[in-house]
């Protein structure tokens, strides 16, 4: 995670409970949400993964003048070579169709709200390995990202599981 501070907005939360398609007013009626237990406007479920917008160098944002990661003509979508297979991040987001996304878990220590600072910090959890009888040997690759509001507090922990496969598997 490249960005170094996230600020929450209102708008900002009314736009991602808009984009995955979630009516509840909580997300931008503020005096609906003034009258709920949270007491005001608060972020939806999985709204911290917005953060990477403010990353200019996300590995999933279209960049101006290059291949994006879905302009590619394989099926993955990817356009790295495959001799970069197993080489990818702990998000198992690395070249040639054998990164797979395995899972995501959230822990909410507090609401997100309006006007915290979210400041998010990386590190590498467990790796363990299986064998598939299709795809080879995968490797399951965890990452946990803590984020922390402007005065120190943990607000969220995101656990984030990759997955490399040895070899593509043949959708045929």
């Amino acid at each position: 995670m490249a960005v170094d501070k996230f600020p929450v907005e209102a708008g900002h939360i009314m736009m991602f409970a808009r984009s995955v398609g979630d009516k509840n007013p909580i997300y931008s009626d503020e005096e609906y949400a003034k009258t709920t237990e949270a007491g005001g406007i608060i972020a939806p479920p999985t709204f911290v993964q917005a953060s990477s917008q403010y990353d200019p160098d996300a590995s999933l944002r279209p960049k101006i003048g290059e291949k994006w990661f879905g302009s590619g003509s394989k099926p993955s979508g990817s356009n790295a070579p495959p001799e970069e297979d197993l080489q990818g991040d702990a998000g198992g987001t690395s070249g040639g169709g054998t990164g797979l996304h395995g899972g995501q878990h959230y822990v909410y220590h507090r609401n997100v709200s309006p006007g915290d600072v979210l400041t998010p910090t990386s590190r590498p959890g467990e790796r363990w390995e299986r064998e598939s009888k299709r795809a080879g040997k995968l490797i399951f690759t965890e990452s946990i990202t803590e984020y922390r509001d402007q005065t120190g507090e943990l607000v969220v922990t995101a656990r984030s599981v990759g997955i490399q496969t040895e070899r593509v598997v043949d959708q045929g």
